[in-house]
């Protein structure tokens, strides 16, 4: 039987932007964006958009927020961004407008494909439609599609496709009902 060997881990393949650039972002954002002592959403998103993100109006980024890569991140109109939420984009996230990420919320971009013995990365985007809620402490898969007004329950994981106006919980999450908006 075949064993795990990290020595031959290799994802120089993988090119997520300058060595500069990317440790310019880590300082910025470890003091602005996660220092939880930072509640100014108008500083976060100017440093955010000067790295590359595309953030619309009215967009709300609370205290300890971790973004790994600002120019792998689209964020729409009127979204909230919670507490402590970490979007680890090593692909591309795109978030839609009038979205709710909740406290602890994970987005997870990338992986380890199990099956080869070098362990190799694997990754793939995520993309929440208008109107999704993801609940506090739970977690999104890469690949993943949350369509229309979806919702991720709290501290369930979703991989794949939501569908829309359709309430997920669980892990792996499953339909439990429909979402009816008054």
């Amino acid at each position: 039987m075949k064993q795990t060997d990290l020595s031959k881990y290799n994802n120089s393949w993988y090119k997520p932007g300058s060595a500069i650039k990317r440790t310019l972002w880590y300082f910025i954002n470890l003091l602005f964006l996660i220092n939880p002592l930072n509640p100014s959403s108008g500083l976060k998103k100017a440093l955010l958009k000067l790295f590359g993100a595309k953030i619309a109006s009215g967009v709300v980024i609370k205290p300890g927020v971790n973004i790994k890569y600002p120019w792998k991140l689209s964020i729409g109109e009127h979204t909230w961004i919670g507490e402590n939420v970490w979007i680890d984009n090593l692909d591309q996230v795109t978030i839609g407008k009038n979205c709710c990420l909740s406290q602890g919320a994970l987005l997870l971009c990338g992986n380890h494909n199990f099956k080869k013995k070098t362990f190799d990365l694997m990754i793939g985007p995520i993309v929440l439609e208008d109107g999704v809620w993801i609940g506090a402490q739970s977690m999104l898969t890469p690949n993943t599609i949350c369509k229309s007004h979806a919702v991720l329950s709290v501290q369930s994981v979703a991989s794949g496709e939501l569908e829309t106006y359709s309430i997920y919980r669980g892990n792996p999450a499953v339909k439990v009902k429909l979402r009816k908006i008054e």
